[in-house]
């Protein structure tokens, strides 16, 4: 394991060692290695039902397993268009998951810390942990393991909105970008898609131990799949049974928006997004008006703000003096 520069002891900030099963810095703290990644919180808190999502769909919504370029131009977009700007800089991912925006960083030549509040972790190793200029750890955002000021580019996707306090969030992560640097975010905008089947579900398994909300998630969305399916039918009259099920199911479908994925895949990506939207304890809306606040708020430039992506899609840069 080759620790990266930037690594640092969150109570003193200072560098860490490789010590047997740990890193330890100068001051006795010592931070348990478990399954070849750091650990820097005990618990994923109220992450779990990510961590237990994206292990078992450890590579759906890879672009090296789908045969598309779908988080490509993701990430691409969020970062004004290019990704040859990430050749050689260092790239503080926050909120890594299963590695869909990992492998793609990786591949445009970016020296990558990955992190994750959840056991996610352990499938972006699982996915990314033979590439070289790639460490992963698990952390809270709140608490990064890493030095102030010492990223060219932060990217944070598909994340803010499942944590506590967004605002807060964004603040965090501001702190750690060089000067020059650029924050890469999105964040849920207030018209994301909902059904009143998704909001009576939602709050009945937010109150279940999470494996059990997973279970029953899973067993639903299985259940309802076969519905779907009837309207991915290019048979004349079955847009009709899309046309309700978009209106009262509770299941994520993304036909409409990536039929390039093929049937076998699309229904894994529902499956997965379906546990997503229903078991995510936190869900939190913002305007492309509060997040360009937000950032303003956190003495960032240059920033650039609009819906589009997955709600709200954001960059901003340091100062550079």
């Amino acid at each position: 394991m080759q620790l990266p520069d930037e690594l640092r002891c969150v109570e003193h900030a200072l560098p860490l060692v490789k010590e047997e099963d740990a890193l330890v810095c100068e001051r006795g703290c010592r931070v348990l290695i478990v399954r070849d990644i750091p650990r820097f919180v005990a618990s994923s808190a109220y992450a779990t039902g990510f961590g237990l999502q994206w292990n078992q769909f450890r590579k759906t919504q890879l672009d090296s397993y789908t045969h598309t370029t779908i988080s490509r131009e993701r990430l691409t977009q969020a970062l004004g268009g290019k990704l040859e700007i990430l050749k050689g800089k260092a790239v503080l991912e926050v909120g890594c998951g299963a590695g869909r925006f990992t492998e793609v960083l990786l591949a445009a030549g970016a020296r990558v810390v990955a992190c994750d509040l959840s056991s996610a972790v352990e499938a972006n190793y699982a996915n990314c942990g033979d590439q070289p200029n790639y460490f992963v750890c698990q952390a809270d955002v709140r608490a990064l393991p890493v030095a102030l000021k010492s990223f060219d580019f932060v990217v944070c996707l598909g994340v803010i909105q499942h944590t506590p306090s967004p605002e807060e969030t964004i603040a965090a992560l501001a702190r750690f970008i060089c000067p020059g640097g650029m924050l890469v975010i999105d964040h849920y905008a207030p018209d994301y898609p909902t059904t009143i089947s998704r909001r009576w579900l939602r709050s009945l398994l937010l109150r279940l131990p999470p494996a059990t909300a997973k279970s029953l998630a899973l067993s639903l969305s299985k259940t309802l799949l076969p519905l779907h399916k009837l309207g991915w039918s290019q048979k004349r009259g079955f847009w009709r049974v899309r046309q309700q099920l978009q209106k009262f199911s509770p299941l994520v479908d993304y036909y409409d928006v990536y039929p390039q994925l093929g049937k076998k895949i699309l229904a894994d990506w529902s499956l997965l997004d379906t546990h997503d939207t229903l078991t995510d304890y936190y869900k939190h809306l913002r305007t492309v008006q509060q997040i360009e606040e937000c950032m303003r708020s956190c003495g960032l430039v240059d920033i650039t703000a609009y819906y589009g992506g997955n709600g709200v899609e954001a960059r901003a840069k340091s100062p550079e003096f």
